[in-house]
């Protein structure tokens, strides 16, 4: 965990400068041929679905390799939503450095249980998310197999599929959903570090909160960086600061999901 975290900072620093390097969204600059590549843009969309809806609970992703897995979770309120014929939302949610999806799930769940979403939360395949240690890839891969798998067995509502996360986790969750606007309209940040999105697709609506006192990830070389470029950009931004450190209180995790759902 420490080496993580190290590696995790001595990244930042780098990020951050190519964050705020350019306020203009990715989509308007120039690349080395002309044009922009978007190797965080993620293939799978809503189906109608083909498969049993899962039973109430949290099943295995079923994407293990060298120990790493990940979770669905599926509350009892979406199964009965589903069951009545209603669609039902959708959260991904990330974890931070070190990690596991199962914990991401632990942060969250009695916000989704009581909100009936439906969780998707991969285990990154190395000990935090690829972007982070060097280059798009093998999260990307996973989340988009996850994700054509979870629209095949349940009935998601378009409207309300949201990408969140905690830590590293936040900034993949950041620069995931920017890149994927599209498909995820609402991102929740808790606690991120950066956005790096290679390009930017879509206007989803942002939240963000940030502890005062965070020591592992400071405000002032983060959110609250990455918060005023958002909004410059011409993003939806809530963001909110809270006294306390490196943590995720659990009234603004239903709050910043509550926003998208």
């Amino acid at each position: 965990m420490a080496l993580v975290a190290v590696v995790a900072l001595s990244t930042l620093a780098s990020r951050l400068r190519e964050t705020v390097a350019d306020d203009r969204p990715a989509t308007d600059r120039p690349t080395e041929g002309g044009t922009v590549t978007n190797p965080a843009r993620l293939q799978a969309r809503p189906s109608p679905p083909t498969r049993p809806v899962p039973v109430a609970g949290t099943h295995p992703l079923g994407e293990p390799e060298r120990g790493r897995d990940g979770v669905v979770h599926v509350p009892a309120a979406a199964v009965a939503a589903l069951a009545a014929g209603r669609s039902v939302p959708l959260l991904v949610m990330l974890h931070g450095a070190g990690g596991t999806g199962a914990g991401a799930v632990d942060l969250v769940r009695p916000a989704v249980d009581e909100l009936g979403f439906v969780v998707v939360a991969p285990d990154s395949r190395r000990p935090t998310w690829d972007v982070i240690t060097g280059s798009w890839g093998p999260d990307v891969a996973v989340l988009d197999r996850a994700l054509v798998d979870t629209f095949g067995a349940i009935e998601v509502d378009r409207e309300r599929i949201v990408i969140a996360g905690f830590s590293d986790g936040a900034s993949y969750a950041l620069s995931i959903g920017l890149a994927n606007g599209d498909l995820f309209r609402h991102i929740a940040a808790f606690s991120p570090g950066f956005a790096v999105p290679p390009a930017t697709v879509g206007r989803p609506t942002v939240f963000i909160s940030h502890g005062v006192d965070d020591t592992v990830l400071p405000i002032d070389r983060t959110a609250r960086v990455v918060g005023p470029r958002l909004r410059r950009a011409g993003y939806d931004l809530d963001m909110i600061e809270f006294p306390g450190g490196h943590v995720v209180p659990p009234e603004l995790v239903r709050q910043g999901l509550a926003a998208g759902g």
